[in-house]
Formats: structure tokens, C-alpha cells, sequence
């Protein structure tokens, strides 16, 4: 049976894909490939897409090998933002996700048996997509697969395991693993995009470093009839698990996700044992609804906290995206969230090369936006960590003083930290950013991801903001410098925007104001009145093109 956005999570964690032979494993020589993209999780999918729908009805020739033939098991990465949603909805699976996920925006912080305070990661009206949603990640797997098989330029090779990578000047040669054995292949450029243990990073000789952290904690997805409303709990110190923290979520299916600190010493594969988690779940719905709930285990996991990086993500045609780059601590939602942004910043870049559009060195500018944004996830993460698992009594002593003070005051609140939610990384310094050279207020500055908002007709901004090239925001005026400064470079979509309203306030606008987008929907521009030579300017920046003489 086909996958469908209907598939239920039981029937999408059995579903087996088939797998074929391909043409390449019979050819005289190693075929070549445009774009190969290996590993087919959530990240290695939406690169796909993302490549494989551009230049409608065309696109890029994307070819996509996954070792497997099964999507995830268990929920993993859950908490999909509202940067990753909108992306989403640009490569066509955004609704799917939402209509299935469990939409959040507010979370609460206990401390011991006491709620402390509770927090709105969106506080404000006027954003189509929630703050987050949960949702399990083999559903937004199957969603991206599903997705993927519309397309009919983008070919997924399931049971194709890549065992060797040999870097060239002028491409990568692959060596492929199958059910009826090896074959060769060449490619123009390679995305690895396969997972934390990253069998490509290896292969390069490369590693990824930082701090792996002394303490464990227990994932356990349960199904059950709760009273819990669809927020994030966190509890530091519980009664119902002393000297330890406690994460709940709600996800799809009447499926909850509890996280148990369990402390370094713990056996991991005697903790996943049932008899083991029913009692720690029996004691927190008796703390925290006065009585014990029936439910059914569906999977366990132990983890262990991680924050780690490559130094470089591209190397040379072969480039580095998701966890196979960059690995952080769960709490706070980043990996996956961040792996999404790096595909999204990739698949432009990618595109516009291999057209011939932009030279390669606009490519190379994927390695210093996306590490920064890692570094920021690293940092928060790190942080989040150390508060979560103090590693002394000192800074327990810290830790706690700060919960106590948090009851009352304010200011103690934004010391807490039970993991700093994700949201995407503003790229100050890019280089493909061009500053401004008028005054102009708020958070919409170059290298800022762009602003959601409500349209007089009815439809939202960034749904408009949704192609697959560069885009004017043109507040009441008629863009004439814009299609003038374009000329002979590359398309860029007029959006016409009234100069009063939630668009022009968060973008600051006034009649005549033009904010430029790149094609990731990145302010790299804006100004208040513009020639055609500015645009100009600005769009050879962001291809990485030599200014003009």
C-alpha cells in the first residue's frame, strides 16, 4: 500500500519501500548526476524537493540514495517551528503537517510541585503558522516522501548505501552498496545529509567536535487519555522524580512524549524496559492529576546530551547539512529545525549554480551563514544544558536560587532556562547582505529571516513571498527600479504591498519603501526610495557576482 497524507503513524513505521535497479548499475561507465543527495530524512527530503521544483515545471535533476527502506521509528525530533512550517509550505507539505500536528504556543516551568510561571513564544496576532507544532517525525517523513514521489524529476534509490566518496575537481565519484551489489556513479555535487553518525563524514577523513555531556535521559512515547492541555510542561526537582527534570509534550494520536533525567550512571538498556517506565509515569500522573492514567507504551529511547559541529561544512563539491554537520541537545528543539534551514539555504545557492546563474563562489557562502547559525544553536543549547544537569553542587545552589526567585520576580525568569526554543538565525554578517544606508526600525534588517503578516485580500505575505527566486516587497509604489535593476541579472517577482497595515509596520514602511528578498526569504536588501543601479548592486551581491564596473 502507498503512502498517503492519510497513512496512520502505525501503517507509515511498517511501510517498506521497494526497492529497484536502477540504469546506472548496468551502465558501461559511472553515470553522472547533477545532484546527489544522501540520506532521506527530514532534511534530505526537503533538499530534494526544494531542488527537484525549481524552474517549474522542470526543476533540478536530483537523485536521492538512502541506505534504508523505512522511514523513522518512534517520535524523534518532534517540535517542528514556525520558520521550518513556512518553509514547508513553500515546498508544498506545510499544510499537511499543520492539519496533523498538535499546534503550541505557550509553555509552563514548574519547580518542584509548583508552576512558576508560563511563557507565549507568540504573543503577538497576525502569523499564519503557530509558534510550533508536534508532530511525530516519521509523519513529517512520510509527508516529504509522499511529496518527493509527485515530482518527477527528483528519483529516491532506497537500500543505496554509499561506502566511498572520492572528491574531484570537477565532481564527486560515488560508490554505492546494494541488495544485487556495487556500483559506481559520478555526480556534479553531493549533499550529505545522513544523520549524526554520518558515514560521508567519515569518508572524508573529517569529524565533528564540542562536548558530549555526563548525564542521560529517557524518551518515552506513551499512548493515553490525558488531561493535559497541547503546551510544554517542564518540571525541575519534581516530587514524582526527585533531584531530576521532567519534559512533557503533547504529540498526534493521543500520543504524549515524557523526557526523565535518569543521571550518568543509569543502565540505558535497562531503563527503556517497561517495568522500568511504568512506575516513573504512574508517579507523575498522580502529582500532577491526582490519579494514575492507562496507557500503552509505543517506544523508548535513552539519549545522551551532545553539542557538536564540523569546523567547515563544505568541502569542496561535497557538502554537509543537518546533523551530519552540526548536533545539539534536544531541549529547545534545534536540530531537526535547524537542519531544515540548512537545506533551505543550500537549495537556492545549488540551483542558481549549476544554471550557471551565479558562480561557485556564491555556493561557498553556505559554509560561514550556516555555521553561524550552528555556533548560535550551540550556544543556546550548551546553556540550556548546563542549567538543566548542574555538574557541581555550586552550580546546583545557583540553579535552584534562581528557580526560588523566578516564583516571584521577573527578571530571575529569563535566567531559567529549560531549553531556549528555535528560532532561525538573523545573518548579520553575510556577505551577500548589503547594508543599509537610511534609518530604519525593527527587526527586519539584511540577513533577517522575513516577517509574516495578514494581506488586505485575505492571504498572508509570506504565502505571496512563496517562488522560487528573488522577491520585492514594493510598499505603494509600482517597482519600476526594481524590474530596471534586474534586467540581465536574474528574475525577481514584484509583490505589491499597501504602505500602511501589520506588513508595512514590521517591515517599517513607508510609500515608496522596497525590501528585497533572497530566494530563502532572507532580507538581504531594503530601502526607502530606489534606483535601478542600487538594486542592481544588491542582487551582484547576493550572487556572489563581482560589482559592477
Amino acid at each position: 500500500m502507498a503512502l498517503s497524507y492519510d497513512s496512520d503513524g502505525a501503517t507509515i513505521q511498517r511501510h517498506a519501500f521497494d526497492y529497484r535497479r536502477s540504469a546506472d548499475q548496468d551502465a558501461a561507465k559511472p553515470a553522472r548526476h547533477p545532484v546527489v543527495v544522501v540520506g532521506a530524512g527530514p532534511v534530505g527530503l526537503s533538499l530534494a524537493i526544494d531542488l527537484a521544483q525549481r524552474l517549474q515545471p522542470t526543476g533540478q535533476r536530483v537523485l536521492l540514495l538512502d541506505n534504508d527502506h523505512k522511514l523513522s521509528t518512534g517520535s524523534r525530533a518532534i517540535c517542528f517551528s514556525k520558520r521550518a512550517l513556512e518553509i514547508w509550505d513553500r515546498l508544498g507539505v506545510g499544510d499537511a503537517m499543520c492539519a496533523k500536528g498538535v499546534e503550541w504556543n505557550v509553555g509552563k516551568v514548574f519547580f518542584r510541585e509548583e508552576l512558576l510561571y508560563h511563557f507565549n513564544l507568540l504573543p503577538e496576532p497576525g502569523h499564519e503558522r503557530p509558534a510550533f507544532i508536534n508532530l511525530q517525525q516519521y509523519y513529517a517523513e512520510a509527508y516529504l516522501a509522499v511529496r518527493a514521489a509527485e515530482l518527477p524529476n527528483l528519483e529516491i534509490r532506497w537500500q543505496n548505501n554509499v561506502v566511498a566518496c572520492d572528491p574531484r575537481d570537477d565532481g564527486v565519484l560515488l560508490g554505492i552498496d546494494t541488495p544485487e551489489g556495487r556500483y559506481e556513479m559520478e555526480a556534479d555535487y553531493v549533499a550529505a545529509c545522513d544523520g549524526s553518525r554520518s558515514p560521508m563524514r567519515a569518508m572524508l577523513g573529517q569529524e565533528s567536535k564540542g562536548r558530549v555531556f555526563r548525564d542521560r535521559f529517557l524518551i518515552a512515547d506513551v499512548r493515553m487519555q490525558a488531561e493535559f492541555p497541547a503546551e510544554r510542561w517542564f518540571w525541575f526537582d519534581p516530587p514524582f522524580h526527585p533531584n531530576q527534570s521532567v519534559l512533557l509534550h503533547r504529540q498526534p494520536d493521543g500520543v504524549w512524549r515524557i523526557d526523565f533525567q535518569l543521571g550518568w550512571d543509569a543502565d540505558p538498556e535497562a531503563e527503556k524496559q517497561p517495568e522500568r517506565i511504568k512506575p516513573r509515569v504512574d508517579a507523575m500522573m498522580r502529582a500532577a492529576l491526582g490519579h494514575e492514567v492507562p496507557f500503552e507504551l509505543e517506544w523508548a529511547s535513552v539519549y545522551t546530551f551532545a553539542c557538536l559541529r564540523m569546523e567547515h561544512f563544505v568541502h569542496g563539491r561535497v557538502i554537509f547539512a543537518g546533523d551530519a554537520a552540526h548536533g545539539v541537545s534536544p531541549f529547545g528543539a534545534r536540530g531537526a529545525n535547524s537542519g531544515v534551514q540548512d537545506a533551505e539555504n543550500l537549495a537556492w545557492k545549488l540551483d542558481l549554480v549549476l544554471r550557471g546563474v551565479a558562480p561557485p563562489a556564491l555556493l561557498e557562502t553556505y559554509g560561514p551563514e550556516r555555521e553561524y547559525a550552528a555556533d548560535e544553536n550551540l550556544l543556546n543549547s550548551t546553556r540550556a544544558t548546563d542549567f538543566i544537569t548542574p555538574k557541581s553542587p555550586i552550580s546546583r545552589l545557583f540553579r535552584d536560587a534562581t528557580l526560588d526567585l523566578a516564583r516571584h520576580h521577573p527578571f530571575a525568569r529569563r535566567i531559567v532556562n529549560s531549553g531556549r526554543l528555535s528560532v532561525p538565525a538573523t545573518l548579520h554578517e553575510s556577505t551577500l547582505n548589503t547594508p543599509d544606508r537610511e534609518a530604519f526600525k525593527g527587526a527586519m534588517v539584511p540577513g533577517a529571516p522575513a516577517f509574516d503578516a495578514p494581506l488586505p485580500d485575505g492571504s498572508w505575505l509570506l504565502r505571496k513571498a512563496s517562488g522560487h527566486g528573488f522577491m520585492a516587497l514594493v510598499f505603494g509604489g509600482d517597482g519600476a527600479a526594481v524590474t530596471a535593476g534586474a534586467e540581465g541579472l536574474v528574475p525577481v517577482q514584484l509583490i505589491h504591498l499597501p504602505p500602511e497595515g501589520l506588513a508595512a509596520e514590521r517591515y517599517d514602511a513607508r510609500p515608496g519603501t522596497v525590501v528585497l528578498l533572497r530566494p530563502d526569504q532572507h532580507v538581504c536588501a531594503r530601502w526607502r526610495a530606489p534606483t535601478a543601479a542600487d538594486v542592481a548592486a544588491a542582487l551582484r551581491r547576493a550572487l556572489a557576482l563581482p560589482a559592477a564596473a
